[in-house]
């Protein structure tokens, strides 16, 4: 028994349709051809090419959710690259410092463990190379989903290229198994006798490890609150502040600066004195800078810059890290000197407080400094005016501490200029600005309670003037109901005066 397919009132046996068309029904579960695509004749090998454009467009414009949890998906593996990529290449570090040191004293660089150990550590530099590569694998894979790119080629731009190529040399850089030598020659620094020394090429490959510790960086980059935080990266995204490490490293200098410096000078203290050790030991016959408290020793008076003198370095090797010690000695007493200066700044509360206590000193002593002018004023009348005889030495003494007085209020008054000058600051303008809003605020309100009392006066004088214009035909309409009233009373009154003043007797005789 045949299967069959219902398509727009057309009955198709599922076995007659092509293989491509047949396979992408059944693994793709989707929607069955239209009845319009068999009414145009498309099937057969078409309709398969129809099916698969449809797949591969399906594939293409994925929904914003699927491409948001990609995205957060990369952003896992990327952090978890990373942390991994600094575990092995911490590794490799303590490992060649291992190395190093057994080598210099328990054994020599042609035994079987000098071989174990650097065997290790190619091991560990080759895993770390593959999670470089797969980290910027991930890099790119955001940078598609985030510029709705299709081709990865896209993102291979010539700085990227270079930048990881970099990373890999830097990473790269171990010393191989073997033993290989070479002849180092040096001047020493008080007899400037030429020194010649049989050297493992491994310190030179050893050294350039410590260059590593970049991942620091980007570890701290991946994991900070700044970073993973989806709110702080939109608040970012929108007033165009990128979250590099340079931005995490600011706002670590502004949370804990004290921490952050402790840190940096310990680690750049143990890692150049330890590099000093290893440059000097070739070369110093008298074990001053090759012994380890002697090589930190001087790389502090460098780091502060001291500079006694009675250590220097031998070779090019340990100049050239005494002078990157000297110039991070000198950026970080900078720093040190900044924080000290922001921690001893009065804060904004301080600064409000210790204003309004100097303003009402100020006014203290200028109300004492005007109240001794008016005295002295006051004495010198009455010592010149309101006495018999004037003692002028007296007006003098009193006229002396009169200009003492306006001198004192002068002074005291460009003080609290001064003082108000002070206070002028940014959080002084945006206090006034928030008086000047208020200020407005309220103009604005009763500009319009006055515009809603003008508009109800309007409406009234307007009433008042259709009244007044009203008034003329409402008095003539009355004046004419009123005459016409009258009019009507004159008519009903009765007509009796003429028969009767001809037939009363008494009227005539009276006239007679």
């Amino acid at each position: 028994m045949s299967s069959c397919k219902y398509t727009g009132g057309v009955v198709k046996p599922l076995s007659r349709l092509s293989a491509s068309r047949r396979n992408l029904i059944e693994s793709d579960g989707g929607p069955e051809p239209q009845e319009g695509d068999l009414r145009h004749g498309t099937t057969g090998g078409s309709t398969g090419k129809g099916g698969t454009t449809r797949k591969a467009s399906k594939r293409k414009n994925q929904n914003i959710g699927y491409k948001l949890g990609h995205r957060r998906a990369l952003f896992e593996k990327r952090k978890r690259l990373s942390d991994y990529a600094l575990i092995f290449g911490m590794f490799g570090i303590v490992v060649m410092v291992i190395e190093t040191e057994l080598s210099w004293g328990v054994y020599s660089k042609s035994s079987m463990y000098s071989l174990a150990l650097k065997c290790l550590i190619s091991l560990s530099t080759v895993v770390l190379l593959g999670l470089i590569i797969a980290y910027h694998a991930r890099e790119v894979q955001l940078f598609l989903i985030d510029n709705g790119a299709d081709d990865w080629r896209i993102a291979m731009t010539t700085e990227r290229v270079l930048l990881i190529a970099l990373e890999l040399l830097v990473s790269a850089v171990h010393p191989v198994p073997g033993d290989f030598t070479f002849h180092w020659r040096a001047r020493l620094a008080f007899s400037y006798t030429p020194s010649l020394a049989k050297a493992d090429v491994d310190m030179v490959l050893s050294v350039p490890m410590f260059l590593r510790l970049y991942l620091i960086a980007r570890v701290m980059l991946l994991h900070s609150k700044l970073f993973t935080d989806a709110s702080s990266r939109s608040i970012g995204a929108l007033n165009k502040v990128h979250f590099n490490t340079r931005f995490v490293m600011k706002t670590l200098m502004t949370i804990c600066p004290g921490t952050v410096l402790l840190v940096f000078s310990i680690s750049l203290w143990i890692i150049a004195a330890w590099t000093v050790r290893v440059c000097e030991r070739y070369h110093d016959a008298q074990d001053v800078t090759s012994n380890f408290l002697g090589a930190m020793w001087l790389i502090s008076i460098t780091f502060l810059s001291i500079g006694y003198g009675d250590m220097v370095p031998h070779t090019y090797c340990g100049k050239g890290v005494c002078l990157l010690t000297g110039i991070m000695g000198a950026g970080c007493t900078a720093l040190v000197v900044a924080v000290v200066a922001r921690k001893l700044e009065l804060t904004k509360a301080e600064k409000h407080v210790h204003n309004f206590m100097m303003d009402t000193q100020l006014t203290k002593r200028i109300k004492n400094a005007a109240a001794n002018v008016l005295r002295e004023t006051w004495l010198i009348y009455k010592h010149t005016r309101l006495v018999k005889k004037i003692d002028h030495a007296r007006v003098r003494k009193h006229q002396r501490k009169f200009l003492q007085a306006i001198h004192q209020l002068r002074s005291v008054k460009m003080e609290q200029r001064k003082l108000n000058d002070q206070a002028n600051m940014l959080v002084d303008l945006s206090k006034m600005q928030s008086v000047m809003y208020e200020l407005m605020s309220e103009l604005s309100e009763r500009s319009e309670d006055l515009e809603r009392q003008m508009l109800g006066l309007e409406r009234r004088v307007e009433q008042l003037t259709a009244g007044f214009s009203a008034l003329p035909a409402h008095l003539s309409a009355t004046l004419s109901a009123q005459h016409s009233a009258l009019l009507q009373q004159l008519q009903n009154r009765p007509r009796g005066g003429g028969p009767k003043s001809e037939g009363s007797p008494n009227t005539s005789s009276s006239s007679c």
